[in-house]
């Protein structure tokens, strides 16, 4: 059961933290305002899309960047007031220990973690989707149309391979197909061009096949031949943004299908569905710091408590950052490059715990 006290501490917790991303959000919306205004008229976006496409989606997405910041802020700031008021002298002089006083700031992370999680991994994907849509069409297109030296295992012992292949007709230029059996090769389809249809359904022009069996070998060609291959160009026109409009099974499964076909460079697509997993633990980790850093009241007001706490928190995002370079360059596995800013925050937060009033 929550008591009075419990609930009193939610709802400022909560409500500190909604108006502070309220309003941060609503500066980013005036800055990107002002910065894109030439680009949508430039391009003569509707004005209905602007709002409903683009900033309609625009809002939750940067309220989920900007979550774990503005956790930290909030618990600084109320729990700064509250102890400059002696709100917090009086629970603890009525019998409360530090650690039941944490209770109402677990809860109040808690929603904020399930809200963010649910937001990441489910909301904001399809969001995403609409968009980065707007932004390729009146912005600046960032779509991936093209690219060069595929290759690509479409199925254990098949290995796919295109010189070239462009989006936008659909095309791909010298391309072969390689089966092996027993690591030895037992055919080698070669193609001028290869044309993509829709689902698995391509077709190669100007073709010659090429079959071995032991020291023979046998060779058919065509101008034409229809053929199925299980991958389709999305498998290899890889986005820096792709992981944000895949929800989280959708980006598990993408992550192990391009483990299965052997292609490189999904760091990005590893460290953000870790991620996803690692932000609940960090609205723990960073109430509890701002908590334990906050709760004592100090000579100059929370002046002080805010520019501890404004520090701390510019770090872990740094920390998030630098940890992301380390995996995206192979230094790091993606799942430790994730967690390495909450492994590093959780020591911090048991020091200030320690040290926190009794």
């Amino acid at each position: 059961m929550l008591s009075i006290l419990d609930k009193y501490i939610i709802r400022k917790f909560l409500g500190t933290y909604v108006f502070s991303i309220l309003l941060i959000i609503s500066i980013a919306v005036v800055f990107d305002i002002n910065e894109q205004l030439d680009k949508f008229l430039k391009n003569d976006a509707p004005l209905k899309a602007i709002i409903f496409a683009y900033y309609m989606n625009f809002i939750p997405y940067y309220v989920n960047l900007f979550s774990p910041l503005f956790v930290f802020i909030s618990v600084i700031f109320f729990t700064s007031k509250l102890a400059d008021n002696s709100e917090i002298i009086s629970m603890l002089a009525a019998g409360m220990s530090f650690k039941r006083l944490m209770k109402p700031y677990m809860i109040s992370a808690a929603i904020i973690a399930l809200a963010s999680f649910l937001l990441t991994g489910f909301i904001i994907p399809p969001a995403n989707v609409v968009r980065i849509k707007f932004q390729n069409k009146y912005i600046k297109n960032k779509a991936v149309t093209y690219a060069e030296n595929i290759q690509v295992q479409i199925e254990p012992g098949v290995i796919a391979f295109f010189k070239r292949y462009d989006d936008r007709d659909k095309m791909g230029s010298s391309f072969s197909l390689d089966k092996f059996e027993n690591k030895e090769l037992v055919s080698r389809l070669t193609a001028r061009t290869i044309q993509y249809d829709s689902a698995y359904h391509w077709t190669v022009n100007e073709y010659s096949i090429r079959e071995f069996q032991g020291m023979k070998e046998h060779i058919s060609s065509g101008s034409k031949l229809d053929t199925t291959l299980t991958i389709v160009p999305s498998d290899f026109l890889i986005s820096s943004n792709d992981f944000e409009q895949m929800t989280t099974p959708q980006l598990y499964k993408h992550i192990s299908r391009q483990k299965d076909r052997g292609i490189g460079n999904i760091q990005s697509f590893e460290i953000e569905y870790h991620k996803r997993f690692a932000s609940i633990a960090s609205a723990f980790i960073l109430t509890l710091i701002g908590a334990a850093l906050s709760s004592r009241k100090v000579k100059g007001g929370m002046g002080l408590n805010i520019g501890i706490g404004l520090l701390l928190s510019v770090s872990y995002i740094l920390f998030m950052t630098v940890s992301s370079t380390f995996a995206v360059s192979g230094l790091v596995s993606p799942l430790i490059a994730a967690w390495i800013p909450n492994v590093i925050f959780i020591g911090i937060a048991a020091f200030l715990y320690r040290k926190a009033p009794n």
